[in-house]
């Protein structure tokens, strides 16, 4: 069945606060990826005018549509922002994420990696990293397993690995707004 079906997107801080929920996104079936995406058994996710709501309960909508990436055993996920000059990618170092009932949850690890449209990439978030290392008490294999995530997303970026690929995210994109619940 090629159907794409809702889900929800949790993000959770280390102590197990929730950090920020995208409402509204829309899974494109396994049998629509690429093979190299089924392969890892990527999970890949569109939205677009998504409503977002922050810890303290304020709401905003997103103006970018976004195509996300998450890819199970990794920590980091990969968010592809279809923007006007181009896609900007914008990686979260993140625990793998947790499946269940339509509900995607994962805990940010505040590193951030950005590559704008023009190929330039940047790690940001550091210093927030480094106090809620400290405030949260990351253990040691919390701090590795961080570490392999950042290597790994930068790892991948460099050489164009997957999810990295511009019309892939264009094509999925499209593909739902053709043939999802909004197309």
């Amino acid at each position: 069945m090629n159907s794409f079906t809702p889900y929800r997107i949790k993000s959770f801080k280390h102590d197990g606060h929730l950090h920020r929920m995208w409402l509204e996104n829309w899974r494109v079936p396994e049998s629509l990826l690429v093979p190299e995406h089924q392969a890892e058994s990527m999970i890949v996710l569109i939205n677009s005018q998504t409503p977002i709501r922050e810890r303290d309960g304020k709401e905003w909508t997103s103006k970018i549509p976004s195509v996300t990436f998450f890819i199970p055993g990794q920590w980091f996920n990969v968010v592809s922002l279809l923007e006007d000059q181009g896609i900007r990618y914008y990686c979260n170092i993140a625990s793998p994420p947790y499946v269940n009932s339509g509900v995607i949850t994962y805990i940010d690890y505040d590193l951030d990696v950005i590559r704008t449209p023009d190929g330039y990439t940047q790690v940001v978030d550091q210093e927030e990293y480094e106090l809620h290392k400290h405030n949260y008490h990351y253990s040691d294999m919390v701090e590795r397993k961080v570490k392999r995530g950042l290597d790994a997303v930068l790892g991948r970026l460099k050489r164009g690995g997957p999810p990295f690929r511009n019309e892939q995210a264009l094509a999925y994109y499209e593909l739902w707004k053709n043939e999802g619940p909004e197309g």
